[in-house]
């Protein structure tokens, strides 16, 4: 698979200004739009792939896989690639055929040719669901609307605590309680869900909630832990240092890769409410720096998961935490630029490029041994396309909000 360099090495310009580079972040997000495109299987249903684009033979189709694909390749469209409609109408069957409970309502976790798999209601994936709608109307896909009333629906009546302004993470098929768990993950990608809502819809009680979102999480939460934020909390919201879950979505300890989100989002959220003050850009620094400070590795990438004090829990070295570092540094190029911004972002394209992105199939490796070898010791095949897409397209439309409409002027 051939691919021109990074970046114009003789120029004095930001990377993201060079068009030698723009023109490699366009070609990156194109190759990773065609790998990911064999997601679409000949039956007009949508699978998971090895990592050489074949199918992952018996895997079950779960949500966040088929929202991530529908948001994808909405920005896709944008983008000009060929086929994008056919995967975002396949990931909206799925998700009115396959993912939706009819008798209980709100949609499950996964479901095979069989029929349902994993038939618990998840915050998190119900917050995917609201982001793969908001994309694929913005994407022309009017139907799109009803999946957004009926997820919002779901979201109000059973996720969404208006006495905190937060949501509620899971419950049985029938909306039976099953733990009193409170997660930061869920409630992070309901901001990003809500935002995308707002920028789609332009109603205002979407950027409102997602304010109360990052408010706490960013405002209150993290300056308590030196700009690090606990990933798990009891009922009443308080900190749950010693919760510890599935190894990949609920980590114990706390996440550098989601400081990286929290603080794209923060600087998202005070674009779209007209830059009131001052205090996202030093927020979101502070967020970025201790990330970076805390995680970054001697041989490169950053390790997944801190304790409480910024040590080291979990080594292992995964994509979507640099991937999140990218976005999130070239969003902070656009309002608060700092040369060590750039040394960073350039640091980050040179490991990714050397080390997680698959030149020969396409797409990124998800996990990467101690010897810089793509590994498969937390899940099978390529990771989805969701986060990696989003690295090459933030810095390609130096866009801090309106992701959508910044690919449709560019096209």
């Amino acid at each position: 698979m051939k691919q021109s360099k990074l970046a114009n090495s003789q120029s004095d310009l930001l990377w993201k200004e060079d068009t030698v580079h723009k023109e490699w972040l366009r070609e990156e997000a194109m190759q990773q739009l065609a790998f990911f495109s064999q997601s679409l299987a000949p039956s007009g249903q949508l699978r998971s792939l090895n990592w050489d684009g074949s199918e992952i033979i018996g895997a079950s189709q779960e949500l966040h896989s088929t929202t991530r694909l529908v948001h994808s390749y909405a920005l896709g469209k944008h983008l000009g690639f060929a086929g994008s409609e056919r995967i975002i109408e396949a990931g909206l069957r799925a998700l009115r055929e396959g993912h939706k409970d009819q008798t209980h309502g709100g949609y499950i976790w996964s479901f095979d040719a069989k029929g349902p798999c994993d038939t618990k209601k998840l915050a998190y994936g119900h917050v995917f669901v609201l982001l793969a709608a908001a994309s694929a109307l913005q994407a022309g896909f009017d139907e799109a609307y009803d999946i957004i009333s009926d997820v919002c629906d779901t979201l109000d009546t059973y996720f969404w605590d208006e006495t905190v302004g937060r949501f509620r993470d899971e419950f049985n098929s029938d909306w039976t309680p099953f733990s009193t768990y409170r997660g930061m993950n869920a409630n992070m990608h309901g901001a990003e869900a809500l935002l995308a809502a707002h920028e789609a819809t332009g109603e205002r009680h979407y950027l409102d909630r997602a304010g109360q979102i990052l408010d706490f999480f960013v405002g209150f939460i993290a300056p308590q832990y030196d700009w690090r934020i606990p990933e798990h909390y009891d009922e009443d919201w308080n900190v749950d240092l010693h919760y510890e879950g599935n190894p990949m979505f609920r980590p114990s300890g706390t996440t550098p890769g989601h400081s990286f989100e929290f603080a794209r989002l923060r600087l998202q959220h005070w674009d779209l409410t007209g830059r009131p003050d001052g205090t996202a850009a030093a927020e979101a620094r502070s967020l970025i720096q201790t990330a970076l400070k805390d995680a970054w590795l001697p041989e490169g990438g950053f390790c997944y998961t801190l304790d409480a004090e910024g040590k080291i829990k979990v080594r292992e070295r995964f994509w979507w935490p640099v991937t999140e570092a990218i976005g999130a540094i070239s969003v902070l190029q656009q309002v608060d630029p700092q040369e060590e911004d750039e040394k960073w972002y350039r640091q980050l394209w040179q490991f990714s490029e050397q080390y997680l992105i698959d030149h020969t199939f396409g797409g990124w490796f998800g996990v990467i041994d101690a010897q810089n070898r793509p590994s498969q010791t937390q899940f099978k095949g390529k990771p989805d396309i969701y986060h990696s897409l989003q690295a090459a397209l933030i810095p390609l439309t130096s866009s801090i909000s309106h992701l959508h409409k910044a690919l449709r002027a560019i096209g």
